[in-house]
This record gives structure tokens, sequence and C-alpha cells, in this order.
């Protein structure tokens, strides 16, 4: 009997991990990664080279700033997501029948404030060398959904989580034209949590899964900039981040024959960020006036699914994400030495498949609005502070997952339409030394 029921307990169990795998799909990267960036909607990128925060986009740039400088700060992300069920089922093992998923709408998902922090420092070596130093979280995503949600064996909680430490140094290869590079050593840490359908729809209560798991990993960045003093050019490349997630699986709360498929269980599962490319230029129509243009390559082809190892085996899940772009285009007046005003606009085109969509990461194409401030107070200090919104398009989100191997085989279909949009405030301080 022993090995019997360990063989039901090992395929119940790999049936319950698959299905919070689609946790990681979605277009879950962090544009806020620099406060006066956000102002003028990621539009400087990788050929502004005005404020430390350039080590992230384009450390090539840092050659623009003189001496040792530091800015440190963040964003506020106020986003909000809206479910709506339109006719989400389940089915019953051995029959063709199509049981309504009943429920809420999950309410808010969001925290009320999602804070973004960013810290860069530059330091001027010579006429030639530059070093640079900076953190910040550039993938990350957390969400909650009311108890009873109709989309809840899709998921009920997420927490994405990175940290990303970057060391960078630039060198001003001529007058005009810099070289300059950095390593990116990156956190991450993840909660997933779903619910889980029992055999019979008449039950009372459904089963529960949660995978819990982190990892360190290295990646690295590389950029170009060139300049003739009225127009700037940059380029940047960085390199996707593979990280293998190693932590635990666990399934409670099933009942009758599928109970054996509780229990916790060590898993790992491979997470593969994208290569991003960056292209910018600035221009400076007058001498108060400049316009900035930014396009950037998202290489999401190469997150096609994720595979979840544990002691019950593998199993895989296909997310086919696509390739993926923004394009930015934004403009700076300096009123006066002391204040400089600024806004922008974006497309950000979403990474995700219409045919994988999930409730886990409401996702959809955005179009940002942005404006934003510096206050120079000083020579050696500079107040940054910026605000965008951000329109979500709507999607229909139709999501089949498939529980317990034949013959209990339980299929819970998610139908939703998602919409929502985002705000958020941004600021920062500069010092210069």
């Amino acid at each position: 009997m022993f090995p019997r029921r360990r063989l039901t307990h090992i395929l119940l169990a790999a049936g319950a991990i698959s299905a919070p795998l689609p946790a990681f799909a979605g277009g879950f990267y962090l544009q806020e990664q620099s406060p006066i960036e956000i102002g003028r909607a990621l539009s400087g990128g990788a050929a502004a080279g005005d404020d430390p925060s350039t080590i992230y986009f384009n450390p090539a740039a840092m050659t623009q700033l003189q001496g040792i400088q530091i800015s440190a700060g963040g964003s506020a992300l106020m986003a909000s997501a809206h479910q709506t069920n339109r006719g989400s089922y389940r089915s019953i093992p051995g029959s063709t029948v199509r049981v309504p998923i009943g429920g809420n709408d999950g309410g808010q998902p969001f925290e009320s404030v999602i804070p973004i922090p960013s810290f860069y420092t530059s330091a001027q070596v010579s006429d030639r060398l530059w070093v640079g130093f900076g953190v910040n979280a550039p993938f990350g995503l957390k969400l909650e959904y009311d108890d009873g949600f109709f989309g809840r064996y899709d998921s009920l909680y997420t927490d994405l989580k990175t940290y990303n430490i970057q060391p960078s140094a630039a060198y001003k290869l001529t007058d005009n034209l810099s070289i300059g590079g950095g390593v990116d050593v990156q956190y991450v840490k993840a909660t997933l949590t779903n619910a889980l359908p029992q055999l019979s729809p008449l039950a009372t209560t459904d089963g529960f899964a949660s995978l819990k798991g982190d990892d360190w990993s290295v990646g690295w960045n590389a950029g170009l900039f060139y300049t003739t003093g009225d127009t700037n050019f940059g380029v940047h490349y960085r390199s996707g981040v593979s990280h293998k997630l190693q932590g635990t699986q666990l399934v409670s709360g099933l009942v009758g024959p599928i109970a054996a498929g509780n229990g916790e269980f060590d898993a790992s599962a491979p997470l593969n960020l994208p290569d991003i490319v960056t292209v910018s230029m600035m221009h400076k129509l007058t001498p108060n006036l400049r316009a900035m243009l930014t396009g950037k390559w998202y290489n999401w082809s190469r997150f096609k699914g994720i595979a979840v190892t544990s002691a019950t085996g593998t199993t895989n899940k296909e997310l086919d994400y696509k390739d993926s772009y923004s394009v930015s285009v934004g403009g700076e007046y300096d009123v006066s030495p002391a204040l400089t005003l600024r806004a922008g606009t974006m497309f950000d085109r979403s990474p995700t498949n219409p045919q994988h969509l999930t409730t886990r990461v409401p996702d959809g194409d955005r179009v940002w609005l942005t404006g934003g401030a510096t206050f120079n107070i000083s020579p050696a200090a500079a107040l940054n502070l910026s605000y965008a919104h951000t329109f979500v398009e709507k999607a229909n989100i139709i999501r089949p997952d498939s529980y317990f191997p034949s013959p209990a085989t339980v299929t819970a279909t998610t139908l939703a339409q998602t919409s929502g949009n985002a705000d958020q405030v941004a600021a920062s301080m500069t010092l210069r030394f």
C-alpha cells in the first residue's frame, strides 16, 4: 500500500504545483528607476547624462557629471485594477458538465502605495575615468485579492521583489565619445498563492497552494555615449539575468481521494529576465530648451515558460512571452538657473501573450503622461519632483488551468475582463561635491 499511496501523493502534488506557474507571467518590469526620468517619461534614457541615475540607463554618460554626485530618492506607485467575471467555470472529473465559478470581484488587489527606491552615486577619478554605484528595484509586483475571488484558482496573492546592485565605470575615449559598463548583482524573492478546486463543486472549502523561493544571480550592462555639444546620442545594452529560485511548495486543504496531495516539498523554478536595449537622443533646440527621444527593446521572448522541479518531478507551464518595446518623447525648459520644468509621454507595449493572460499580472499596453521639475537649491543641491499617470488598456483573460492527474483532473477556466490605471509621484535629492 505504501508505494501506491506514495505514487498518488507525488502525482497529486505535481498537479497542484503546476497551478501557480502563471504567477511570473506579465509585464512586471518597473520603469521607475529615476525620479528625474519619470518627469520626462524616460525620454532622457541613455543620452541625458545629467543625473547620477544615468548609471542605470547608460553608465557611459557618467562622463558628463563633474566631481562626486549622489542621487537618492524613490517613487510611490498607486495602481488600481478591476476584474469582471465573464462566466468563469470549472469541470467535474468524468463529466462534460461546466459548473460556474462564483465569487466576488477580488476588490482592489494592489496596496494603496507601492514604494520603489533608488540610489546612485558617481565619482570623477580623473579627466578620463569615472566610477559609479547604483541600487534599485528593476522588477516587481505585489497584489492580493479578497477571499472568495472568482479568479482564486488562477491567483490570490503575488509578491515578487528584485534588488539590483550595480557597480559601474566609464571612460572618456575622446572629448566626444565615452564608453561605460557595469555588473548587475541581483536578488529576487517571490511568494505566490492560489486556491485549488476540490473534486466536487459542492465542497464548501477550497484547497490552497503556495510557492516561495529566492535567488541571487549576476548580469552585466554596457553602453556608448557621444556628444556634439548640442546633441547627445546614447546606446545601452543590459543583459538578461537568469535566476533559479529555490524554496518550498505547500499544498493544503484538499479532501477526499486527493487529500494525499497535501504536504510541503522543496522546489525550484527558473526565472529568465529579459535583455534590454536602449537607444536615445537629446538635442538642444535653444540654450534653455531640450528635446529628448528614447526607444527600448525588451527581449521577453526568452521567457517561454517556467519549469518547477521538486521531489514529485518536473512540471512545465508555457507562457510564450513576446518581445516588446517602448517609445518615449519628452522635453525640458530651464525657466531660470534655479528652476527646470519637464514633461513627456511614452507608449509601453505589454509583453504578455493574449493566449496566456492571468489575473496574477493584470497587464495591457500602457500610455504614460508625465511632468516634473528640478529646483536647484544651490550649486551643490537639487530637488527633483515628478508625477506620472499611466493608462492601461483593458484586456480579456481566458485562463484554463488543469489540476490533478487523470482521472481526477479538474480544469478551472477563468474568464475575466481586467482594467486599471496607475499614478505615481517621485522625488529625489541630488548632491554635488
